[in-house]
């Protein structure tokens, strides 16, 4: 059995944005009982950042500027991987350090290199402690937070279960810090916008995501087969507990029946979108029930400005979004398309508005 623990900067730092030392000493003599049970454990860790600014003298305050963040994420990490060597060191344990970028997710030759390197740390009895390579991504193209991360290194490592850990007890009926008496949601079967829309925003200021990024990141995780635990960090033998399925540890999202790769993972849930494409029923038949591409001649119209390359929302004219995908033509393009047969479009340029390599049927 594969578990991929993360936890965040909220719960990994304190007020002044310094790394709590405790905090990381005690997830990590919860890995090495998981450990001792014959599982192995990746662990996906926050607070580079957080432990770069008061190392360089800076405020407890975000900085908003991306080459500043960049900087400070150099500086933190270092001093990040200290805390977590020495802390899995008292328990005989080796830790390694992996710096991901999405393009080593979804570039089909960068997966597979990423992937081989996993499995050999594991072979190895190492415990990777993943993070994203904050100092050099590219903010046009990055993850964004570590929930989204960690549901992909959970499928990149084949993991059985992904347990994240955060500064509360999991997803409740309510926010607990403002509505009295919200009780936890114990189990959830399927991620759905109601759910999203209970799960709110981020929720401290060291931190880059909150209930609502690990709720999509547990829905990334249920389409690739692994099942979530949404728990706090703070808890007791919370990730012993998780692993063990003890009722009442957190929130529990099931896995999904269906499997997705981790390349349409991403573009499921990872990348925004940039505009809709709206189709005809003909065209929607045909995506969902023969998964084929998407051509010119079922789509009825153009909304939004988006680039070769983008992401768009492939909807039906009465606003249900039916799949998502990577078009292959600027808006411009496809609006003078529409409704072209292919016989009909230059014979030299790719046919398809969204290729069905680049879509995902949602």
């Amino acid at each position: 059995m594969i578990v991929v623990a993360k936890i965040g900067s909220s719960s990994l730092t304190d007020e002044s944005g310094h790394i709590d030392d405790a905090c990381i000493r005690k997830l990590c003599a919860e890995v090495a009982e998981v450990r001792g049970a014959g599982r192995q454990v990746v662990i996906v860790t926050s607070g580079a950042i957080a432990a770069g600014q008061p190392a360089l003298g800076l405020d407890s305050a975000r900085p908003t500027k991306v080459t500043t963040l960049q900087a400070i994420s150099a500086v933190g990490q270092s001093r990040l991987m200290r805390a977590y060597d020495r802390a899995l060191a008292d328990h005989d344990l080796i830790g390694g350090q992996v710096l991901l970028s999405p393009l080593d997710l979804i570039d089909h030759n960068q997966y597979g290199r990423a992937r081989k390197t996993m499995r050999r740390l594991l072979e190895l009895g190492v415990v990777p402690v993943v993070n994203e390579n904050d100092a050099v991504a590219d903010d046009e193209i990055r993850m964004g937070d570590n929930d989204r991360l960690a549901a992909l290194v959970a499928q990149l490592v084949g993991a059985d279960l992904l347990v994240l850990l955060t500064d509360t007890a999991g997803l409740h009926t309510g926010d607990p810090r403002l509505v009295e008496g919200a009780s936890l949601i114990e189990e959830v079967v399927e991620v759905d916008h109601e759910l999203e829309a209970l799960a709110g925003r981020r929720g401290t200021a060291r931190g880059s995501g909150g209930m609502l990024t690990k709720l999509q990141a547990a829905k990334m995780a249920s389409w690739s087969g692994v099942r979530t635990v949404i728990a706090a960090a703070a808890r007791a033998d919370v990730l012993v507990d998780a692993v063990a399925g003890v009722p009442g540890v957190g929130t529990v999202v099931r896995a999904h029946g269906r499997r997705l790769p981790a390349r349409k993972l991403w573009i499921a849930f990872a990348v925004g979108s940039s505009g809709t494409v709206v189709v005809d029923d003909g065209a929607r038949r045909a995506l969902v029930e023969r998964n084929t591409s998407l051509l010119p001649a079922g789509v009825v119209r153009v909304e939004g400005a988006f680039a070769a390359g983008d992401a768009v929302e492939i909807a039906t004219a009465d606003g249900t979004v039916v799949a998502k995908g990577l078009v292959r033509h600027p808006s411009s393009q496809v609006e003078q398309w529409r409704g072209r047969r292919t016989a009909d479009l230059p014979a030299d340029m790719p046919r398809e508005v969204v290729h069905r390599d680049d879509l995902v049927v949602l």
